[in-house]
């Protein structure tokens, strides 16, 4: 038997990188596989590459009312939610004081505000001994310049998940994150206020400091995510699990 056989799983930002990575581990572990996207041609070209029972929805995590509408269909579709993964999100980089009122409302209502509110709106649809994981960063850790507002965000969202982990834990939900450091994901290509030139630096020089000397691939995390999801992880709970080739470790 399949490891998420008859589970029903939510996952946010779905339609590339590592959420598509993911989407793809659950369905091919026997999961009904809810998952979002902003974008309704990107969900539609993701879907062709699927097979497994599965529904697209198009949802912006960041505004409350489309999380609300992502829950809701996957409860009218598949009945109670076994694990969710809050996947969505976006980096931009920007000098302290270059950081604009747009800049940080943009990354705090998709990082963070719309993580709480998708959760919030899943509590009460998962079953007992549920699992929620987020998608952190190994970025809060570390102090990279340019990185003060996304890092910040990702800080917020361990300290969230650590309060999340005591609250729930009466109903048996285990609740972690991944860290992922650098990850050959679309997200390198949309981050605003950098050239093409200046991305590919910053990649280069984040790879360097990887002591396996590279960036890391999507289907990695997604299989971590998918463990501590999994019985495999049952005694697991409230980590932020560092998916980063040992980036943040030396």
């Amino acid at each position: 038997m399949k490891k998420f056989e008859n589970k029903v799983v939510v996952i946010t930002g779905g339609n590339s990188g590592i959420g598509n990575a993911t989407v793809k581990e659950f369905l091919a572990e026997g999961a009904k596989v809810v998952f979002s996207g902003r974008r309704q041609e990107a969900l539609d070209e993701a879907s062709k590459e699927l097979s497994g029972d599965f529904k697209a929805v198009l949802a912006d995590q960041s505004k409350p009312a489309d999380n609300a509408k992502l829950i809701k269909e996957a409860v009218a579709t598949y009945g109670k939610i076994d694990v969710v993964f809050a996947n969505a999100g976006v980096a931009q980089f920007a000098p302290s004081d270059q950081v604009t009122e747009d800049f940080y409302d943009n990354q705090f209502n998709i990082n963070i505000k719309g993580p709480v509110f998708l959760v919030k709106e899943a509590i009460p649809h998962l079953n007992d001994g549920a699992n929620i994981v987020f998608n952190t960063s190994i970025v809060h850790q570390k102090g990279f310049e340019g990185s003060s507002i996304y890092s910040a965000t990702k800080g917020a969202l361990r300290s969230y998940a650590r309060v999340l982990t005591t609250e729930l834990a009466p109903r048996k939900i285990r609740v972690n994150a991944v860290a992922p450091g650098p990850i050959g994901t679309p997200i390198y290509s949309k981050m605003d206020g950098m050239t093409e030139e200046q991305v590919n630096e910053m990649g280069a020089s984040f790879a360097e400091g990887v002591p396996l000397k590279r960036f890391g691939e999507s289907h990695e995390v997604a299989k971590a995510v998918a463990f501590l999801a999994s019985e495999d992880a049952s005694y697991v709970n409230g980590i932020e699990l560092e998916i980063d080739g040992g980036m943040s470790q030396i």
